[in-house]
């Protein structure tokens, strides 16, 4: 292993990166690998940025920085460190001090062993009730959806190998699913217990209300998973079958009139009529999909400085 990469998302977390640097340098320097920690400030507007250039006069070339010019979100922070990341493995943290740069060593072996994706678990936590119990259920509902059987997939605490981080499409937030995704890509992917601290400074920006959303989200990256290519197969299906039964219907009170010339207008023939109606607009709307799918542009996010 040459060269092992350390990316952090971060946040408005001026008072854990002093100690989070420190940590992760305590645990990397004995293991005399080289190292580097990739930081991207995702528009922070407490000095943030500047603690870490503070770091950087410290710790010299070790550390990589990054800030947007504004807050994207956690998956685009994630997406622009792996990108820039320049190790064969690639571990994932977050920067509030409750991921323990201690499991490092054990996630590297993992990847030794032959798995691409090792992700984290946090067996015993230290998160309020509102955040652990709807976690537990979001948890739940994802691995039977995804089919990757994971205690934990919100855990920001992962290694990958490049390859594996580097080809996972990260956007919106898709943070959340990256061992799906990365399975379904057909890479290998397990699970570790991690230690897990309380956080030492601000609040947590998580709650009961991510459960929904993040259920709504693994149902989207399934129909994506399936149908993102070819969305007119799912569109039309539908679309077919509602013309189809529509015109059968249809069809036969138009005989019906035909032979007896006589037509009386009836819920069922309204209900055919609007199930053709219908059946056409998901046509279309597949055949629009599937344009736009061609034309859509790649997410892209103003770096406002960086440091290397």
């Amino acid at each position: 292993m040459k060269k092992v990469s350390i990316v952090v998302p971060l946040h408005n977390e001026r008072e854990s990166l002093p100690l989070l640097i420190k940590a992760i340098s305590e645990v990397l320097t004995p293991m005399d690998i080289e190292y580097e920690i990739v930081l991207v400030d995702d528009g922070s507007t407490d000095g943030s940025f500047d603690v870490l250039k503070q770091l950087y006069a410290q710790y010299g070339s070790c550390l990589r920085l990054f800030r947007f010019c504004r807050n994207y979100g956690k998956s685009a922070a994630l997406s622009v460190g792996i990108k820039e990341a320049r190790g064969e493995v690639i571990i994932t943290m977050d920067a509030d001090l409750q991921d323990d740069p201690k499991a490092i060593p054990e996630m590297l072996s993992k990847i030794e062993e032959g798995w691409d994706v090792v992700s984290g678990w946090k067996k015993k936590r230290y998160d309020p009730v509102s955040f652990t119990f709807p976690s537990k259920i979001w948890n739940f509902i994802t691995s039977i959806l995804s089919g990757v059987k994971l205690h934990d997939f919100n855990c920001g605490f992962k290694a990958y190998r490049a390859e594996a981080a580097k080809s996972l499409d990260i956007y919106g937030d898709r943070h959340r699913y990256l061992p799906a995704l990365a399975h379904w890509d057909g890479f290998k992917v397990t699970e570790i217990v991690v230690p897990h601290h309380a956080r030492q400074f601000g609040k947590s920006k998580y709650g009961f209300s991510k459960f929904f959303s993040g259920t709504l989200d693994m149902l989207t990256l399934l129909f994506l998973r399936k149908y993102f290519k070819r969305p007119l197969h799912f569109f039309g299906f539908f679309g077919f079958v509602l013309i189809l039964a529509g015109g059968i219907v249809l069809g036969y009170f138009g005989i019906s009139w035909a032979l007896t010339g006589y037509m009386k207008v009836r819920p069922l023939v309204v209900l055919s009529m609007g199930a053709v109606i219908v059946g056409v607009q998901l046509f279309f709307f597949g055949l629009m999909a599937e344009m736009i799918i061609n034309m859509a542009p790649k997410d892209s996010y103003i770096i406002r400085e960086k440091i290397e």
